[in-house]
């Protein structure tokens, strides 16, 4: 039976989900780390870095040859990497004597997977011929969502249950998801990538304004996601006093459902909306949110403040994927890779500036508990939606048109 673009379509959702899987699993067996393999606190944090390094290492190769070598054999090498990187996660650390190397391992394997999936993805769905790219890509990135919102869920329901002890049968579970995808993409049709000479060379995206805005837009966009989802978990027990397991179910599942929610709606209506007011609209509401959880005495009030922001940031990214698409049609894939590692910078440094500014907080006043600490970081992070809101302005977000589109260069 012939294959088409629509189940390249589909397996491309898949992709997201297997990307999800990735960056969620770890972080829930984080504990079960420490307990069984003694990995203390600064290590834990080094596997962290070290899955953003692997990717943003990745994404920096793949802007140089996506274009050259095609979109088939990156995404078929990105399957079997986040294949091998779950499998050698649930089965090398116990057995055997050093566990952490061993983490490391697994970490940077599958890291480079999440990388490769975050570079050719959405560009082979922009490929696709469609009348509706922008809602395709909203559509296609709330995908990520409710990978997140899955795993977290059932992972932390099965460590629940079958307890901490059989924490490696979840990696070899998970594991089943991209090899199948892998399987399936084997006989799928894909876009071609453009020649060297069709495509807008990166040294011309660079001096264009509009592409720097669209850089700025990816940075605020990981920034604003991330800053506040890695502590949706701790508003949730530290607010609210409930168990871990509550904890993540209420902070970061909640947080993936709204982000779903947002891009899912845009998938469905978002040929009958201005995409560039839609994302001014959600950085306001970003801003909303932000300072609600910041300096609302209300915990559960809080709390819907910290879960709403996934629907606020929910455009941002696949957003500023779409506008820079529409400008530079020419783009190619390094043109994503260049937004993908701007996002990865912005999911670094977003989380770290919070962190540093709550710390500040307390040292100035040391009567601060964490929770109010946080809250101070936290409201110092709606500079990221503010940024936002500046970069959508200079793009001419109340305008008709955004600017001059580019489609190659001019001999």
């Amino acid at each position: 039976m012939q294959r088409t673009y629509k189940g390249t379509t589909i397996a491309c959702y898949a992709g997201y989900f297997v990307q999800a899987i990735i960056n969620n699993l770890s972080p829930i067996l984080f504990i079960v780390f420490q307990e069984e393999f003694g990995i203390s606190l600064t290590q834990i944090g080094s596997l962290i870095l070290i899955n953003f390094l692997s990717q943003t290492v990745v994404d920096l190769i793949s802007v140089k040859v996506v274009d050259r070598i095609g979109y088939k054999k990156v995404i078929l090498a990105s399957h079997a990497c986040a294949t091998v990187g779950l499998i050698l996660l649930g089965t090398l650390p116990r057995f055997v004597s050093a566990p952490f190397p061993a983490l490391v391992l697994a970490t940077v394997i599958s890291g480079m997977g999440s990388g490769m999936i975050e570079v050719t993805i959405s560009p082979i769905v922009d490929a696709i011929p469609s009348n509706k790219k922008e809602a395709d890509m909203s559509l296609l990135h709330s995908f990520y969502c409710w990978g997140q919102m899955t795993v977290v869920a059932l992972s932390t329901l099965f460590v629940w249950f079958a307890g901490n002890s059989y924490w490696y049968v979840l990696p070899l579970i998970w594991a089943c998801v991209p090899f199948a995808n892998l399987i399936n993409f084997t006989t799928l049709p894909f876009p071609k990538t453009l020649k060297e000479e069709e495509k807008i060379p990166l040294g011309k995206l660079f001096s264009e304004r509009n592409f720097r805005i669209a850089m700025l837009l990816m940075l605020c966009a990981g920034a604003s996601e991330l800053a506040m989802s890695q502590w949706s978990s701790f508003f949730a027990e530290t607010g609210l006093g409930v168990t871990k397991v509550m904890g993540d179910l209420l902070g970061p599942c909640l947080f993936a459902v709204f982000m779903g929610l947002g891009r899912l709606l845009f998938g469905i209506y978002g040929d009958r909306l201005d995409l560039k007011k839609a994302m001014f609209f959600c950085a306001v509401l970003c801003i909303v949110c932000y300072t609600t959880t910041a300096v609302s005495p209300n915990p559960l009030l809080a709390l819907f403040g910290c879960a709403l922001t996934g629907f606020s940031i929910s455009l941002f990214w696949p957003g500023t994927f779409s506008l820079v698409s529409s400008l530079y049609p020419n783009g190619g894939a390094a043109m994503f890779g260049v937004l993908a590692i701007l996002g990865d910078i912005g999911c670094s440094v977003g989380p770290w500036i919070v962190s540093f500014v709550s710390s500040a907080a307390q040292r100035a006043d040391a009567s601060l508990t964490d929770g109010a600490a946080l809250k101070v970081g936290l409201g110092f992070g709606n500079l990221f939606p503010i940024l936002a809101i500046l970069g959508l302005v200079l793009l001419g977000v109340f305008r008709k048109s955004t600017g001059t589109r580019v489609d190659k260069t001019k001999s």
